[in-house]
């Protein structure tokens, strides 16, 4: 079995983390390939390195002394250095990437030295082959991935290297200059490594053991999520429940390579599994897991007949499209449609928006509703099982919550709720406590 592994800047933000990375790769053989991230905080108090990189760029664009802030930097790596007890030594490197933040260069070639430095550091303590993303991540001239040339070149250095370990989070561009991926980007490189090698599984290892039924900052010991398709996972993500980033589940999915996410602080712990096609359909919660996410605005627009006017959906979509907002849902009835939309991507534009759909589908009314908080019950096994729209709605209806809207898709995979922002964490803690107590 060949594994890709990878490692989140909670576990390799010390020595001491370092250690129990390299007991964990230690102590599987399979654990053939390494991606890493930039070193994370080591408490609450502390900062990223990455964070650290990005003062020094907006400090340098503000013609500062950036010399106190990367002296931080300097000191993190030389701290992992020391207490390693390692011969060796990144002062040229830090010299390097000094002196190109100070003569300009771009943020997410600032951004990507993170990953970067601790990548040569992980291989020299592992004493495996440093493989640098620059060497066989490729964008092109849109900035997106060129997943079939970075796959063959992968292939290509790794066919000659049984074991490496790869800086995550960015690549190179065509003429040359680096590109990252979005923050939390380690994670689509170690799903990218896992695809080109064609790897049996891709082990994500962070700070938490798996995924949990619910946001343990509103459901008190969420239960753990032992497996988890990657639809069901996609819905739940999409309301920002993932201890991943959500884009590095595409290159596995397509290469059906399942994910193991891990906790690099227990390492004991199986973690959950995210695959194509779970086991079985029956869970023994009927549901898998419940996210919400707040800073939703519905559009609601009203006009008799509208069902027999040919065109009536499109027109109201292209206002949006006009102003570049693009719609979370789209629930409607026979004279009535609204779109879900985020706040922010709203704000500037609702006056004018509201005018142009005026002018546009000539409406009886448009509605603005503001502030609403969606929630994803989420689950494969609603599919097989009576009741659970039922039981979802009666626990709202106890919680004295007030459900704004529902919409189900046709894979019966979800319901979407959406109620008033000030309402989530109750209505949420209500359909955990009837599933899953």
């Amino acid at each position: 079995m060949l594994k890709v592994v990878k490692f989140g800047g909670s576990s390799l933000a010390s020595a001491g983390q370092f250690k129990k990375v390299a007991d964990i790769i230690k102590s599987d053989p399979n654990r053939r390939y390494v991606v890493a991230s930039a070193p994370g905080k080591r408490n609450s108090h502390d900062e990223k390195v990455t964070d650290l990189l990005l003062q020094c760029f907006r400090i340098r664009k503000e013609r500062r002394d950036i010399t106190p802030t990367f002296e931080k930097i300097k000191s993190r790596y030389q701290e992992i250095i020391r207490d390693l007890d390692l011969d060796f030594s990144l002062d040229a490197d830090f010299d390097s990437i000094k002196t190109a933040i100070e003569h300009h260069a771009s943020s997410d070639y600032v951004a990507s030295r993170g990953e970067y430095l601790n990548a040569k550091l992980l291989a020299v303590y592992l004493d495996l082959p440093f493989i640098d993303a620059e060497d066989c991540v490729f964008f092109n001239e849109r900035g997106v991935l060129d997943m079939e040339k970075t796959c063959r070149r992968i292939s290509s250095l790794l066919s000659i290297h049984e074991y490496a370990v790869f800086p995550g989070f960015y690549g190179v561009s065509p003429d040359g200059s680096i590109k990252t991926f979005s923050r939390g980007g380690s994670d689509i490189t170690g799903s990218i490594v896992a695809a080109a090698v064609g790897a049996d599984l891709y082990e994500n290892w962070t700070d938490v053991s798996g995924m949990l039924m619910a946001d343990p900052r509103i459901v008190e010991n969420p239960r753990p999520i032992e497996e988890i398709t990657y639809r069901e996972l996609r819905e739940l993500s999409y309301m920002g429940a993932s201890v991943m980033h959500e884009e590095a589940i595409f290159p596995v999915r397509k290469a059906l390579i399942p994910i193991n996410i891990r906790n690099t602080n227990d390492p004991a712990a199986p973690g959950t599994m995210i695959v194509n096609k779970a086991k079985s359909n029956s869970v023994d919660t009927v549901i898998t897991g419940i996210a919400g996410k707040k800073g939703i605005t519905a559009l609601h627009v009203e006009k008799e007949m509208m069902n027999s006017e040919v065109g009536f959906g499109r027109k109201v979509l292209s206002v949006l499209e006009n102003y570049n907002v693009p719609f979370e849902h789209l629930p409607s009835g026979i004279d009535t449609m609204s779109v879900l939309v985020t706040n922010k991507s709203i704000e500037e534009f609702k006056g004018a928006i509201t005018a142009d759909m005026v002018k546009a589908v000539n409406p009886d009314s448009i509605t603005l509703v503001e502030n609403l908080a969606l929630i994803a019950v989420v689950g494969r096994g609603m599919v097989n099982t009576e009741g659970v729209a039922a039981r979802t709605f009666t626990a709202l209806a106890e919680a004295n919550v007030n459900i704004r809207m529902i919409d189900q898709g046709s894979s019966e995979l979800n319901i979407i709720i959406a109620v008033e922002e000030k309402n989530l964490n109750r209505a949420i803690e209500a359909i955990y406590n009837e599933f899953a107590q």
